[in-house]
């Protein structure tokens, strides 16, 4: 884990309202975070899960008989 230098702020009831840290070490997260955005991206591919359901009724028709049952 990354060490992050942080320092939390508090209100009156001592509740945690927000977090300081360095602004490196915020530049640091915000690498991170857009290098696993960007392999999301590359590995999220919705066409490999085309056709791997095999429906035997239309989803219309099913959703409307299922909704009919609960009146």
């Amino acid at each position: 884990m990354l060490p992050v230098n942080k320092k939390i702020v508090t209100d009156e009831a001592m509740r945690p309202v927000a977090v300081l840290i360095d602004y490196q070490d915020w530049q640091k997260i915000e690498q991170i975070l857009k290098a696993y955005e960007l392999q999301q991206q590359v590995n999220f591919d919705l066409n490999k899960y085309a056709g791997v359901i095999k429906l035997i009724q239309d989803p219309l028709e099913y959703q409307q008989n299922i909704r009919d049952e609960w009146s």
